[in-house]
């Protein structure tokens, strides 16, 4: 195998690198000479990779591997445990107002009827 594929394989593997290339800190260029000169286990990656004790993969019942961060689901119970209730329905019937209003908006906007005036020689008795 070429080692332009074996880098191919290895970035499959390491996704995490995209981060880099995405905000500008490094090129593909320069992970593909670091891969090259260096190869798959040097100490040069630790900068690059996420430490393997941060995230546990596990493996759903479909037998596929997904990797749960356990910070970010602490994270998101905290601020599950944080949250108040009543400020959150206080936004909600808000912006159920608000749709009431714009859905007025939305049927005022429908023709009416034409006013047609009364003719002169007619008496409202008629």
């Amino acid at each position: 195998m070429e080692t332009k594929e074996k880098f191919k394989a290895f970035v499959k593997v390491h996704p995490h690198l995209v981060k880099f290339v995405k905000s500008g800190e490094m090129t593909w260029q320069k992970f593909y000479e670091i891969y090259d000169m260096y190869g798959e286990k040097e100490e040069v990656w630790k900068e690059y990779l996420p430490e393997p004790s941060s995230t546990e993969p596990s493996t759903n019942s479909t037998g596929t591997t997904s990797t749960l961060n356990i910070a970010s689901l602490g994270e998101i119970m905290n601020f599950v445990k944080n949250l108040d209730l009543d400020s959150v329905q206080n936004g909600v019937n808000s912006l159920q107002r608000v749709l009431g209003v714009l859905q007025d908006f939305g049927t005022n906007n429908q023709p009416k009827e034409e006013y047609k005036p009364r003719p002169l020689y007619k008496h409202f008795e008629d």
